[in-house]
């Protein structure tokens, strides 16, 4: 079975109950409430009138109401992990420099490559992968469906590996920019491949991917934190095995398969071919998901036990 084919069996039974589709609808409108108080994509004028206290404010040690929305009310919609307010301050100390970013993140001269590529680094806390930076440029260029409302440049490689058919193309050499515009790309061709996912929201495809597909909850690439400190680089076999092994003991702490079915599973796990892995993590989210507590049955071809020496 094609990771194609295997998706659409996925998307079919995908939010039956159609909450998920409630939750994003409801963030939209905040999207656009948001648009209609900072309309910087219709008025890239009004952007020079942003205020020190629209980002941070300093007398009450709050957050300004332009993050309050991104970060938190659009949080539905692509969820960022800021571990303290100092990206905030730094921004509301470099408010020009700010200014000249949000103008290139709106402008419809440039692209997507261009506008991740653009010098966000310059502020303490917007550089590296640029997370909080791309959900910028999201939210205000969500209009032209040319983008996805998710930030990891890892997590893009990871749904592509998880549902695209076409091997990648080698972006070793890409900037951070063009990279994450070439996988943003692949991944908007395979949500068209099926009708039914053609139709679907971007945001509405992001959480299916999230959902369907959970990464690892560590951030892999390496990149300096707000703390400073740089994580290790991880290949994205490592990252699917422990998203699989994640799986797993999901499955164990539920009672749903025993601690000799975990071994076996994560062995046979490592003799599969990427599309066969892909079956089984679907039938192994399938028995999560079911209310049943029957076991599913251990893997039809169980890997031969070691032999002792």
């Amino acid at each position: 079975m094609s990771r194609s084919s295997l998706t659409l069996e996925q998307a079919n039974a995908y939010d039956k109950d159609g909450a998920i589709k409630r939750e994003v609808n409801n963030a939209l409108r905040v999207l656009k409430e948001f648009r209609v108080k900072f309309p910087f994509t219709e008025n890239p004028q009004s952007i020079d009138w942003l205020d020190t206290d629209k980002i941070f404010k300093r007398d009450s040690n709050e957050t300004g109401e332009f993050f309050r929305y991104l970060v938190y009310s659009l949080e539905p919609i692509g969820h960022l992990t800021i571990q303290n307010s100092s990206v905030y301050q730094n921004i509301r100390l470099q408010l020009a420099d700010f200014k000249g970013l949000l103008h290139t993140a709106v402008d419809k001269n440039k692209s997507l490559a261009q506008k991740v590529d653009a010098p966000w680094e310059k502020i303490n806390g917007l550089g590296n992968d640029k997370q909080l930076a791309k959900k910028i440029i999201f939210c205000f260029n969500y209009e032209n469906a040319a983008v996805l409302p998710i930030f990891s440049t890892q997590h893009l490689k990871y749904f592509f590996n998880r549902i695209a058919d076409s091997p990648s193309v080698g972006t070793k050499f890409y900037s951070l920019g063009a990279e994450y515009a070439y996988y943003t790309t692949e991944l908007l061709k395979a949500k068209d491949i099926a009708p039914l996912t053609r139709t679907w929201e971007t945001a509405y495809f992001a959480r299916f991917l999230y959902n369907t597909y959970p990464p690892p909850d560590k951030e892999p690439a390496a990149a300096e934190t707000s703390w400073g400190k740089v994580g290790n680089v991880e290949t994205n076999a490592q990252l699917e095995l422990r998203g699989f092994v994640k799986l797993l003991g999901d499955l164990q702490s539920k009672g749903k398969i025993t601690g000799q079915q975990f071994r076996e599973y994560r062995e046979l796990w490592t003799q599969q071919q990427p599309n066969d892995r892909d079956v089984l993590i679907w039938r192994l989210k399938q028995l999560l998901n079911t209310e049943t507590k029957t076991n599913l049955d251990t893997p039809r071809n169980p890997p031969p036990k070691p032999r002792k020496l």
